[in-house]
């Protein structure tokens, strides 16, 4: 069985500015690693600010394909501190064809591949679905130097199939680089119970699949009323039975540094053995829209 090891999430507030944006992750990836971490998770799209808040045709400027500049920028940084490093990035993968990509760099400085994401939101103030194409690689596993991982991105951590068919790779741990916040005129109302179904909803992936999960979201106001959003941070890290670990502030940049130990897994999945019971011989009805 893998030893230990220790994840990092790297919360933090954005700037129109790539370049700033650049310069902070790399700061604090190598914060991260001088407190122990081994396996760093950036937030969702961490980059740039989160520019689906438009709909805007010049914001296809902001993407680069993978590999490219900023993969090359965290495969150096991932082999001089010996980390792994997950980033999410706006992927230029040919003219027209665009995605929301996740890249996996391991401690060597390798690439050891990418997620698409897959489940491309519509709402008012996340307009995804002009900027990406709906990934295509599937839910696959990474075998990085201190862990096998899955990576699934945001909208995917709402998706009990998406973490169920990543976790069936072997991973113990799932990592939801994440950009999350509240409507300007929502968060009286709705704030707290969208925040904590937000959490609840990955527990539950954790327990029913006996993985730990880490989500990793940014935070700070982007955008003014009515088109802002204030995003609600709270990154955290859950065991295999659903208890949270560490979590951050709705307000504050912050490192998350979180020890996991894969005997944990093996200890839930023993007593709470959901994969052992699963009906897989009946579950084809899954694959309709919708049952008449």
């Amino acid at each position: 069985m893998a030893g230990k090891f220790t994840v990092g999430l790297i919360q933090m507030s954005c700037s129109p500015d790539p370049r700033e944006n650049i310069a902070k992750a790399e700061t604090r990836i190598r914060e991260a690693a001088g407190q122990g971490a081994q396996i760093i998770c950036l937030q969702e799209l961490f980059r740039t600010q989160y520019f689906c808040r438009e709909e805007n045709a010049e914001l296809f400027e902001l993407a680069e394909p993978i590999p490219g500049p900023s993969t090359e920028a965290l495969s150096k940084l991932a082999r001089s501190l010996n980390v792994v490093i997950v980033g999410s990035l706006f992927e230029r993968r040919a003219t027209g064809i665009y995605h929301n990509t996740a890249a996996i760099l391991d401690a060597d400085g390798s690439l050891l591949g990418k997620y698409r994401k897959m489940h491309i939101p519509d709402d008012p103030l996340y307009y995804e679905k002009f900027y990406f194409t709906p990934g295509d690689l599937g839910f696959p596993n990474f075998n990085t130097r201190f862990a096998r991982i899955g990576v699934l991105v945001c909208w995917d951590q709402w998706y009990p199939e998406a973490a169920r068919l990543a976790s069936l790779g072997g991973a113990n741990i799932l990592f939801y680089p994440t950009a999350i916040g509240w409507h300007p005129f929502e968060k009286q109302e709705f704030g707290a119970a969208q925040l904590d179904a937000w959490r609840t909803i990955q527990r539950s992936h954790a327990i029913a699949n006996g993985v730990f999960v880490a989500a990793v979201n940014r935070v700070g106001i982007e955008g003014t009323p009515p088109n802002g959003l204030e995003f609600w941070g709270h990154s955290f890290v859950s065991d295999p039975f659903g208890q949270v670990l560490a979590e951050g502030s709705a307000d504050k940049e912050e490192i998350l540094l979180v020890e996991c130990d894969p005997s944990r897994v093996e200890d839930v999945r023993r007593n709470w053995p959901f994969l052992r019971d699963r009906r897989i011989d009946a579950y084809s009805p899954i694959l309709e829209r919708w049952l008449e």
